[in-house]
């Protein structure tokens, strides 16, 4: 792998590209902003409800989702799940693509908007937390587990890319989770502080952790923190490493392009690796056993080996799951490419 490919992901996240706000730029008739933040990258199914919903978790924040209900349940509660990612995307994207997919499986799924993102609270806008994030996927568990039309005892969670690596985590530390199942996952913090395969030197990381740590006077002085780290660029040039342009293809087009998505529209701030980089996520994996755990990665993807280490760390029972010829951004979004018939066998047999 290149080194530029190996380093993208740390320049990108911490070291700042001016990033402009924009509507979809493959649209030449543009949506009006309130026509765009109601936009869905995909169409609800006719065998599903959406309604919308709010929730704290235990920091206070008020999370906002998207509950997906199938039409013809009956009258017993059903099992749940919750539902979110990617990294830097919002509910209307690939969460609630999913969630609508599992609705119309029987489950009832909540896709919702991590803390400090999309139409969720918490200020300052667009960071990120090992913590919160974590917490985020146990206050869906806790607004899940109170409606009367879901069995509490049957709940399951989905993580998407880099919310993939906060799923597994808040399943190793909340027993309420029965099962979990991640899609492309990333595991945020290992990258954000190693870079891709563990390539960033030591020298390199102190340099991104001086840049930050100087960043926090200047935010401090301005009483507002600086923006600008651009988790995509608006342009390609043409020689970018081909997960940039995988990401691309998907955040800055209309395939996936929502206006409230940090990774469509928007940027994370100067300082976010601070809440990242010196907290893992993932060292206590084998706490999730006895409970499951499936895997799924594209067999071409750049972030196929965190499932693959993920897979040889945890205790069993666990399964992995690589999708032939896939990339990264293909289980975002292409519903003939991603397994939901595997996904509803396994949370049907796991959810009893």
């Amino acid at each position: 792998m290149k080194r530029l490919s190996i380093l993208a992901v740390v320049s990108l996240m911490f070291l700042g590209q001016s990033c402009t706000q924009q509507t979809n730029n493959q649209d030449s008739e543009k949506m009006s902003d309130t026509a765009e933040a109601e936009h869905y990258t995909f169409d609800l199914s006719d065998k599903v409800t959406r309604q919308k919903v709010t929730f704290k978790n235990r920091y206070g924040i008020t999370l906002t989702g998207d509950l997906y209900i199938p039409k013809n349940h009956g009258s017993e509660p059903l099992a749940a799940l919750a539902i979110s990612g990617p990294f830097g995307a919002v509910k209307e994207q690939s969460s609630g693509l999913y969630a609508n997919q599992m609705a119309e499986r029987g489950f009832i799924a909540l896709a919702f908007d991590p803390s400090y993102t999309g139409e969720s609270g918490g200020e300052p806008r667009n960071i990120a937390s090992s913590d919160i994030n974590t917490e985020d996927f146990s206050a869906a568990v806790d607004f899940l587990g109170i409606q009367k039309n879901i069995d509490r005892n049957k709940i399951g969670i989905i993580g998407i890319c880099g919310f993939g690596g906060f799923a597994l985590n808040a399943t190793a530390i909340d027993k309420r989770i029965k099962a979990v199942v991640t899609t492309s996952m990333y595991d945020i913090p290992r990258a954000s502080s190693k870079g891709y395969y563990d390539k960033v030197t030591l020298e390199e990381r102190t340099k991104t952790l001086e840049q930050m740590s100087q960043q926090r006077w200047k935010d401090a002085e301005s009483g507002t923190p600086a923006y600008g780290n651009c988790p995509n660029p608006d342009t390609l040039k043409g020689d970018e490493p081909q997960f940039v342009k995988d990401y691309f293809d998907y955040y800055k087009t209309n395939r996936g392009f929502h206006t409230r998505s940090i990774n469509s529209n928007a940027a994370w701030t100067l300082t976010n690796g601070f809440s990242l980089m010196n907290m893992p996520i993932l060292s206590y994996i084998k706490e999730i056993s006895p409970r499951p755990m499936l895997l799924i990665a594209g067999e071409n993807a750049h972030s196929r080996y965190f499932s693959e280490d993920i897979y040889n760390m945890a205790a069993e029972p666990k399964e992995l799951m690589i999708i032939p010829n896939a990339v990264h951004v293909d289980l975002y979004d292409k519903v003939e490419v991603i397994p939901f018939e595997k996904l509803g066998v396994f949370f049907k047999q796991h959810l009893k």
